[in-house]
């Protein structure tokens, strides 16, 4: 079954007997991990209650294009940028002359217009209709445009005429659909990373940490959204928008980033571990602020949790990966990190490089595996991102196909 992972549909509802499908169209979409909005011409409600789509899609039903609620009354223009997809079903006969002749006078035909994604339709009439020259050149005008079709089917309908009209089912239209998109290295697959500083803290104002910005992170998050991943990003504090796709985790201090982690880990397949803990704590916080009465103030610290050893060591486990960050002996160091806490790759990158270090939009890495390695040269941390993710992507097949 291809996939929808990531992809973001929108599902136009035109009146017709066919628009009780919608339902089961909305359930096989998201069952190839789409996420569906609706919207319902005021025909469509004749046949289907927006309740009902509502309830399935998890999201309210648009039916206005004027719509108040929505940010700045401009809902068309929302969904339109929302959408990776606006598929059509069942697509009417008055729906696709509309559509050809570029009206804009209700939300769907505004949104067929506005977007820059494509647009699927699955066509749903009598078969005389279908069968019309009119009907036909509106068709041929449609995909002269671009626009995609699937259908319509051959069979009974319910006007009691047999022949072609019928709109193609659910599964058939979800599978189309999910034809449309390339599929990436990681597709379906659950992808766990954790990204920017811990903070330890020392008093109620005052805390340990470290320069990470997570831009490292929330780049890799972003690639293995791209790929396909479920991606979910467990950050410690960062001023960073979260990418598109990927659901997020906030924390503070490495104990909490490792609860937030094992909770994800039954639903993890590969595991990124690229933020920068902090590898000791305060022994004690202090409750409250510690006052400048001393010369010298003495701090006993206690080691951290070690994370991606944890999880590395976790029975069944992820595919595992770690991030080695280092001011010298880059690689030696690297290596002994991934023996030693039975990882299967390395990222390792000279932090004390002038401009790849902490807080800089550039990176050079080299990637370390059991039996091999691989440089990465300089480039920006999102061009890096999408060559680390297909090294994993190529390691993790490996790993699994016991090579």
């Amino acid at each position: 079954m291809a996939h929808l992972f990531n992809r973001n549909v929108v599902l136009g509802v035109c009146g017709g007997i066919a628009a009780y499908k919608a339902a089961f169209l909305v359930r096989e979409l998201q069952a190839r991990g789409a996420d569906v909005r609706v919207i319902m011409t005021r025909g469509a409600e004749a046949f289907i209650t927006p309740l009902t789509l509502q309830a399935l899609s998890t999201h309210p039903v648009h039916r206005d294009l004027l719509d108040e609620e929505a940010e700045r009354g401009m809902g068309h223009i929302e969904l339109a940028r929302w959408a990776d997809l606006l598929l059509i079903a069942p697509a009417t006969a008055d729906c696709l002359a509309r559509l050809a002749a570029g009206r804009a006078d209700d939300l769907l035909t505004t949104v067929a217009l506005a977007t820059a994604a494509p647009v699927l339709v699955a066509p749903a009439m009598n078969q005389q209709m279908w069968a019309d020259a009119a009907t036909a050149a509106n068709m041929a005008t449609l995909e002269a445009r671009g626009i995609h079709r699937v259908g319509p089917a051959d069979g009974d309908q319910a006007c009691g005429e047999v022949g072609t009209g019928r709109m193609s089912e659910p599964a058939a239209i979800a599978e189309r659909a999910a034809g449309l998109f390339e599929h990436g290295a990681l597709a379906g697959l659950r992808v766990v990373i954790t990204a920017g500083p811990t903070r330890e803290a020392l008093d109620p104002v005052r805390y340990l940490s470290n320069h990470s910005s997570g831009k490292m992170g929330f780049a890799l998050a972003a690639a293995c959204a791209d790929a396909g991943a479920r991606t979910t990003l467990v950050s410690g504090p960062v001023t960073l928008e979260t990418p598109p796709h990927v659901a997020r985790t906030d924390v503070e201090s490495a104990r909490e980033m490792l609860e937030a982690s094992l909770a994800l880990l039954p639903a993890c397949d590969i595991f990124i571990a690229c933020a920068a803990v902090a590898d000791y704590r305060p022994e004690h916080a202090a409750d409250d602020k510690i006052k400048k009465s001393e010369e010298r103030l003495s701090l006993t610290l206690v080691r951290n949790p070690d994370i991606v050893a944890t999880v590395a060591a976790a029975d069944p486990r992820p595919f595992t990966v770690g991030f080695a960050a280092e001011t010298r002996d880059l690689l030696a160091y690297a290596r002994g990190k991934l023996e030693r806490k039975g990882l299967d790759l390395v990222v390792a990158n000279d932090v004390s490089a002038e401009g790849i270090g902490f807080n800089s939009d550039d990176n050079a890495v080299t990637l370390l595996w059991a039996g091999g390695e691989a440089p990465l040269p300089r480039s920006g941390k999102g061009s890096l991102a999408r060559l680390i993710v297909q090294h994993i992507a190529e390691r993790y097949s490996a790993s699994r196909a016991g090579l």
